[in-house]
């Protein structure tokens, strides 16, 4: 049995430590008037992080899984059932295609930049594109990250390290009632992705690398590459158990493999290419198929030029404004020969030597 190694966690909260966490979300002085009902809800609140109340709604998880008395999240399998449902769809023949449009910006006009981002605008372009091919357009826009009420993307812990099997499809780390760690998009943002036929992700380049917003979605999708469907099979967390599974063979199912997928990448100084490079590379790794060179772009937009002038030159910039439409145009391209059967991975038969 492989050793579990412990020894880094800090100790829980005390409960002084515990109130003034809780109350930091209440300094507003409107919420005095109710200090006596935030009292009453700090008091269940500190029970039950003291108790791990990480699932307080749970059911039998039934028939089909490993474990059919374990009590699971009724969250994660309403989730899982979503999944399920949408896979169904999108295997269907008769349904119509879909192409998920993500826009990986962290800015728009709702909150402190006052303005939308050009990447908003780059995804109205290749949305035109796709429903003029009959293809149905779903945006997933992960700057309400920024503006909208208490929606957050927690960020992955990191199961997968401690043992595949450990890191379930969906993700079973969240919501955790119990550390406050709620109100969670990604069951949304999972099924998606299931129900998508192909996949276009549209960025900016933040220091080289992805936006936080983008960057906390793809580290949240390690679950959809060789991720365990059943969690009953290791008793919620139980890493012990999940190294053991591991140990006698996984198999890394690949739960997005199969999708067609495009990037347009843009910046104003440097960092595109890089960029455009990392999330081929990784859409690559869960066996999402490229559309082909046209769909995968990174360009500058006013190299050197000013921020505020940005728009401006977007607007004076037609060959860019091409570009991002045709790699809609390959992608809906790409969509249409894969549900007819004339596009696969070339490779997708062969067993990786290395299968992690």
């Amino acid at each position: 049995m492989a050793e579990v190694r412990k020894g880094q966690a800090p100790q829980p909260l005390e409960r002084q430590e515990f109130h003034l966490q809780f109350m930091r979300s209440f300094k507003d002085p409107a919420f005095e008037a109710a200090s006596e009902a935030l009292a009453q809800v700090e008091e269940i609140a500190w029970k039950n992080y003291h108790a791990g109340r990480k699932a307080p709604v749970t059911q039998k998880a039934g028939l089909g899984f490993a474990d059919p008395d374990y009590d699971l999240s009724v969250e994660w399998k309403a989730t899982r059932d979503r999944l399920l449902a949408a896979e169904r769809r999108q295997k269907d023949a008769a349904t119509r295609s879909r192409v998920l449009l993500i826009i990986g910006a962290a800015r728009n006009d709702g909150t402190c930049p006052g303005e939308i981002s050009k990447t908003y605008r780059m995804t109205l372009w290749a949305r035109e594109v796709l429903e003029a091919a009959d293809i149905e357009a779903d945006v997933l826009d992960l700057s309400l990250l920024t503006s909208s009420y208490d929606l957050h993307i927690h960020p992955c812990k990191g199961c997968v390290s401690t043992a595949m099997p450990l890191c379930h499809w969906p993700c079973s780390c969240y919501p955790n009632h119990a550390e406050r760690q709620t109100s969670d998009w990604m069951a949304e943002i999972y099924e998606k992705w299931v129900a998508a036929h192909g996949v276009i992700i549209l960025t900016p380049t933040y220091w080289y690398q992805a936006p936080s917003v983008l960057k906390l979605m793809i580290d949240r999708l390690v679950c959809a590459d060789g991720g365990n469907p059943d969690p009953t099979s290791t008793h919620g967390k139980k890493a012990n158990e999940a190294k053991d599974i591991e140990l006698k063979g996984w198999d890394y199912p690949k739960h997005l493999a199969g999708r067609a997928y495009g990037l347009v990448v843009h910046g104003d100084v440097a960092g595109t290419e890089s960029l455009r490079r990392n999330l081929a590379d990784w859409l690559d790794w869960m066996g999402l198929i490229d559309a082909g060179h046209q769909s995968a772009l990174d360009r500058y937009v006013g190299y050197y030029e000013s921020y505020a002038e940005s728009h401006a030159v977007l607007d004076q910039d037609e060959k860019f404004q091409q570009e991002v439409r045709n790699v809609a145009r390959s992608v809906a391209a790409a969509v249409l020969m894969l549900r007819e059967g004339q596009l696969r991975k070339p490779d997708a038969g062969v067993r990786p030597a290395r299968p992690k």
